[in-house]
This record gives C-alpha cells, sequence and structure tokens, in this order.
C-alpha cells in the first residue's frame, strides 16, 4: 500500500469510519502492504488513555450476555466502546461459528460499538498479535474501552487475555468440578471475578468460596474483586464497572497499569517474532530429509541454529 493510502487509511481511523477501521484490521491480519506505516502511525495518546478488558471463564457461564450489558451501560456513560470476540475455529477448515456477532447484533446499528470477531484458526501466536494490533487500531479511532471475550479458559484463551489492562472471570453456579479445577489459576489470572445468574441456587455459597480465594487481593486495593450479576437482567453491571474504574485509578496512580502494558507488549513481539518466522521456519522444516528419526527437541535445536548466528546451548 502506497504512503499516501496509509495515510488516507489513518485519516478514516481517525474519522471513525468503519470502512476504514474493518480495513486496518483486515491488513494488520493478513499482514498486508501498508501494514507498517498505519500500526507506525496509530495516535498514541488514544492507545494509552485506552481501558482494555479481558473477559474469561468456562463456556455457559454467560459471558457474552455480560459483555452485551456492560456494552449497553458503557453507552448510556457515553463511551465509545470496542469489542474482539474471539472465536473457536476448526484447525483443519478455519472455519469458525463467530456467534459473538450475532448475540451483539442490539448493538449492530450503534456506530460507537466496534465489533470484531477474530477467528483463531489454530494460530495462537497470529491471533495474540492480531489481537493487540487491533486493540490499538480501536482505540485509534476513538474507542474508550476495549473488551477482549474469550470463548474459554484455556491456554490459548489465557494468553490471549493477558493483552488486557484488567480481567474478568466469570463464574456461574452449577459448575461444580470446573470451578474446582480453576481455583489455583484465578489468583494469577483474573482481577475480578464476576458470579453470574446469581439468582440461581448455590450463588451465595460460590460468593463466599470466592472471596476467600480473593481476600489477599481485596486488601491489597480496598476494592471488592468478587462481585455478583445477573446480566440477562442487566442487574449489577453498574456496580461492577464502578469497582473496575476504581481499579483502573488504583492501577494508574501506582504506574501498575503501565508495568502491565510493558509485559504484555513484550510478550506480543514474541509473538510477532514466531509468527513471522514460521514460513521460514516450516520451509527449512519440510526441506529437512532423513532427519524424521531425529528427536524434535534436537531438530529445533539445529533450526535454530541454521537461522540465528548464536551459540545455543538449551
Amino acid at each position: 500500500m502506497p504512503v499516501n493510502n496509509s495515510n488516507s487509511l489513518l485519516k478514516g481511523l481517525a474519522a471513525r469510519d468503519p470502512r476504514a477501521i474493518g480495513k486496518a484490521i483486515s491488513i494488520v491480519e493478513n499482514n498486508g502492504q501498508g501494514v507498517t506505516e498505519i500500526l507506525a502511525g496509530l495516535d498514541r495518546k488514544c492507545i494509552e488513555e485506552v481501558l482494555v478488558l479481558g473477559i474469561t471463564g468456562p463456556p455457559g457461564a454467560g459471558k457474552s450476555t455480560l459483555t452485551s450489558s456492560m456494552i449497553s451501560q458503557l453507552r448510556s456513560d457515553g463511551k465509545r466502546v470496542g469489542i474482539i470476540a474471539i472465536d473457536p475455529s476448526s484447525p483443519i477448515s478455519g472455519g469458525a461459528i463467530l456467534g459473538d456477532r450475532v448475540r451483539m447484533m442490539e448493538h449492530a446499528l450503534d456506530t460507537d460499538v466496534v465489533v470484531r470477531s477474530m477467528a483463531t484458526r489454530g494460530r495462537l501466536g497470529g491471533l495474540c498479535a492480531s489481537a493487540g494490533a487491533t486493540v490499538r487500531i480501536m482505540a485509534a479511532s476513538g474507542c474508550e474501552v476495549i473488551i477482549i471475550e474469550t470463548v474459554g479458559v484455556g491456554q490459548s484463551e489465557m494468553d490471549i487475555v493477558r493483552l488486557a489492562d484488567i480481567t474478568l472471570m466469570v463464574l456461574a453456579p452449577g459448575f461444580g468440578d470446573d470451578i474446582q479445577a480453576m481455583k489455583a489459576g484465578l489468583l494469577e489470572v483474573a482481577d475480578f471475578l464476576v458470579v453470574n445468574k446469581s439468582d440461581l441456587g448455590g450463588a451465595e455459597a460460590l460468593v463466599m468460596d470466592m472471596k476467600q480465594i480473593f481476600a489477599t487481593k481485596e486488601k491489597e486495593s480496598d476494592i471488592a474483586r468478587v462481585l455478583q450479576s445477573i446480566a440477562s437482567e442487566n442487574t449489577g453491571i453498574k456496580e461492577l464497572l464502578d469497582a473496575v474504574q476504581r481499579f483502573t485509578t488504583y492501577l494508574t496512580i501506582n504506574n501498575l497499569k503501565k508495568q502491565r502494558r510493558k509485559k504484555a507488549m513484550e510478550g506480543e513481539t514474541l509473538d510477532w517474532v514466531f509468527e513471522m518466522l514460521r514460513p521460514t521456519l516450516t520451509r527449512k522444516l519440510v526441506e529437512q530429509t532423513g532427519q524424521e528419526q531425529i528427536d524434535p527437541r534436537v531438530r529445533a535445536k539445529e533450526l535454530i541454529q541454521q537461522m540465528l548466528p548464536i551459540n545455543y546451548h538449551r
């Protein structure tokens, strides 16, 4: 893409043109012509000021309903909102349901809600890299809050959510063993625990259980980290967003938001490195003949030594 076309696209982003936003994101996803100029020309102030929320949790907890209710509340507060919905896809065909777009239809006519579904296609590193760039493109188009919603709580979802400034883990009563299995990692991943569908039996017990786990975190900032909601009725949404805003202030004042962004950028940089090296590595691997019986770790070391002039001992 010629420089003047990149400049035109950047002007479109600043003007909040939906076509420019969609085209810029597509160029990044496909590593198209002009991607470097577009990413380098984004408004840095907008990127610094945007709040990025990650929403994760087991299927069936009501993540998409909660996200939709949060959008409604944010819009009533006058905020322009971006949504990145990570959808599952087949690693064979690449096909995806893109169901979150369907669930966001009530916001479809709102020009201040920017929704982008991203299919996993079995490409974790590439997806993380593209998602991070998409966040910055949405921010440059005036989005003040961007929500990244994942499909579950596996390692791939955790890696994507690390792009967020603040992460919300959504649970619901009745998940039993799933919740028990997740407890060990909750403190590492979640800033807030949202017990959704809290009108169901067992909700209060779940809240008490989670409060015990989050007791240390709540003392750190003096902000309640375990909250309840009934997203289908828009109950508890304003309280949740108020708590998120207070926590954002806490992170900013204590320089923690900047530290989280730095760590996220380092991880995203590595994602881009792996994504850019993947085609060459794949080609060299295919070109190797007669080494099928060699241990994969040994072959990996040989590939690295062929590509990089370093003394690799591991």
